[in-house]
Parts: structure tokens; C-alpha cells; sequence
């Protein structure tokens, strides 16, 4: 018998199905606080929806005892990964009290939790790059073995903190993993607008990395592309930048009509290469997954969910006074 993929990448089928179900728990909470929202109950949605192999592919590459996440507003398939629960992920999106992100100050999508090791992000796009690239930085100066990873939308990558973080992680060969999600749009900017090279990963030999681009709806290959990332910058061999090709299969956010910008048969098309769809067939494919398993994983994921929404729904709200702390000096 031929080895499969997975295996032939050194993952078990337990580990192949514990990404399937992280997968699958990522989509079904975007899809709730989707249903949420229309219904008047929680404000905001940003989703993560086609893009989680490619996240969820990249964190299991990663030591979730050691190294640092600094996620973009998209990745709910990365945090959770990195020990976010779906109940944390609710209570942000109601903006209540026990949120971890800010207390239900921020919107949703503003991910950091510092006990496991998931750094604040910010409203304006990219910041997180440069703060990557300084936790490495502090990290070699400590002699610890930690690699960073940071994500961000293609839009990103014409950003200046894009390409300040990454020239001074190659000048100083720092263990950092740059990762665009490459999903064909900066808000209602196809990618032919946004660049003018064939490839974000064609940017890295200015920063004298290696670059990369991967299927992004295939969890196997942006794990191995990862993996290979995370060993050089633990050998001290400096940083890497992977670019995964997906497609946003929501509009940009609840508040952005998509309509307006794409062809609903792109959608459509876009539909047919599904992660959550293609991974499982994989995994039935090649005899991890059957029906019965499938169910079995889809109905625990639906309880968490629900759960996770009651639990929120009905945690109280911060008191008011509570918006004066973290603001001025105490």
C-alpha cells in the first residue's frame, strides 16, 4: 500500500482529523455569528470562510507551547488552534465583559490572548508584521527557541510595514514566518489591481528569504511549506515568506456588499474547491473518515457551538465605568 500523504508528512490520522475539526468548528462559529448578526444580536462579522485550511494547515506546523501567533482579523482558524475556545470567540462577538481580546472593547477579529501567546492585533492593517518581527528580534536577543508567525491579506503586502518588518527580519535573519492569505480581494480590489508581479512570494528575494506559494485550500501543503519554514528559523537560517492561494467565499465583512464587485458564478465556482469539503473527501479517500465519523465530529462541533452561544448571549456586559481602565495611568 502506498503511504498517504498525511503520513508521509510524519502526521497521524488523529492529528489529520483534529484539523479537520478545527476546520469545521471555525466555519460553523463564522457561520453562527453570520445568523447572529442578521438577526439584530451581535454587530459585526469578518469572516475566515475559505481561507481555514490555509490557517489551520499553518498552526499545527507551529510549537503552540513556545513560539507567538500574531493573527490577522481573519483567523479565527489560527486561534483556535493556539487554545482559543469557541466560547472566548462568542463572547467577543457580543462584546461582553469575559471577552480575552479587550473586555468587549474592540470589534470582532482583534485577536490576543497572552496566555497563549496570541499578540493584540490592531485596527489598521499590517501593524502586526513589524510586531512580529520584534518578538523575533527579542527572542534571539534571549536566546530562546521561538518562531514567530504572522499572517495578513494580499492588500496587505503593498502596505510600508509589510516591507520595513520583512527587510529587517532578512538583515538580521530573524525566525520569523510571514504568511499572506492570498484571497484574491483587498476589500472590492481584485489582485490584478493590487500587484504588480505575478506573485506575493515573488517579493521575498528583495528581503533575501525564500518565497513560496501554495495551494491554500489544501491543509497538507501549507503544513509542509510551514513546517519547512518553522525548522529554518529554528536553525537560525532567518525568515520566510508563504503566500496560500484562497478565496474569500463571504463579502468582506457584514457591512460590504460583495454583489458590487464579483460575479456571483466566481462565488459559485470558488464554492467547488471548498476546503472543509475537499480536506473530508481526502480523509474518506484515504480511510480516516466515514460517515459515521464525519457525523460524529459535525454533531460535537454543533454542540460547542450552541454552547458557546448561550454561554455569551447571556454573560453580562462590562460595567461602565469599566471604559476608563487600560486608558490613563492608575
Amino acid at each position: 500500500m502506498t503511504e498517504n500523504r498525511h503520513s508521509a508528512l510524519g502526521l497521524s490520522d488523529e492529528k489529520v482529523l483534529e484539523m479537520y475539526e478545527t476546520m469545521l468548528l471555525a466555519r460553523r462559529i463564522d457561520e453562527r455569528m453570520w445568523l447572529l448578526n442578521r438577526a439584530g444580536k451581535i454587530p459585526f462579522v469578518i469572516s475566515c470562510q475559505g481561507q481555514e485550511a490555509a490557517q489551520v494547515g499553518a498552526a499545527f506546523a507551529l510549537d503552540k507551547e513556545k513560539d507567538y501567533a500574531l493573527p490577522y482579523y481573519r483567523d479565527m482558524g489560527v486561534v483556535l488552534t493556539f487554545g482559543m475556545t469557541a466560547t472566548e470567540l462568542m463572547l467577543s462577538a457580543f462584546a461582553k465583559a469575559e471577552d480575552p481580546n479587550s473586555g468587549g472593547r474592540q470589534m470582532p477579529g482583534h485577536f490576543g490572548q497572552k496566555k497563549n501567546r496570541i499578540v493584540t492585533g490592531s485596527s489598521p492593517v499590517t501593524t502586526q508584521v513589524p510586531h512580529a518581527v520584534g518578538v523575533a528580534l527579542a527572542g534571539k536577543m534571549e536566546g530562546k527557541d521561538l518562531v514567530t508567525f504572522v499572517t495578513f491579506g494580499e492588500g496587505s503586502s503593498n502596505q510600508g510595514d509589510f516591507h520595513e518588518g520583512a527587510n529587517f527580519a532578512g538583515v538580521h535573519k530573524l525566525p520569523v514566518i510571514f504568511m499572506c492569505e492570498n484571497n484574491k480581494y483587498a476589500i472590492s480590489v481584485p489582485i490584478e489591481k493590487q500587484l504588480a508581479c505575478e506573485n506575493v512570494s515573488d517579493r521575498a528575494v528583495g528581503y533575501g528569504m525564500p518565497g513560496i506559494t501554495v495551494d491554500g485550500n489544501d491543509p497538507l501543503e501549507v503544513y509542509k511549506a510551514v513546517k519547512e519554514a518553522v525548522d529554518r528559523g529554528r536553525r537560525g537560517e532567518g525568515p520566510s515568506l508563504i503566500e496560500t492561494i484562497s478565496y474569500r467565499l463571504t463579502p468582506h465583512s457584514s457591512d460590504d456588499d460583495d454583489r458590487s464587485y464579483r460575479a456571483p458564478d466566481e462565488v459559485a465556482e470558488a464554492k467547488t474547491k471548498d476546503p472543509i469539503i475537499t480536506f473530508g473527501a481526502y480523509l474518506k479517500e484515504n480511510g480516516v473518515m466515514n460517515d459515521e465519523k464525519e457525523k460524529e465530529i459535525n454533531d460535537r462541533v454543533m454542540r460547542i457551538v450552541n454552547e458557546a452561544t448561550d454561554y455569551a448571549e447571556n454573560a453580562p456586559y462590562a460595567e461602565a465605568e469599566y471604559a476608563m481602565k487600560h486608558v490613563y495611568a492608575e
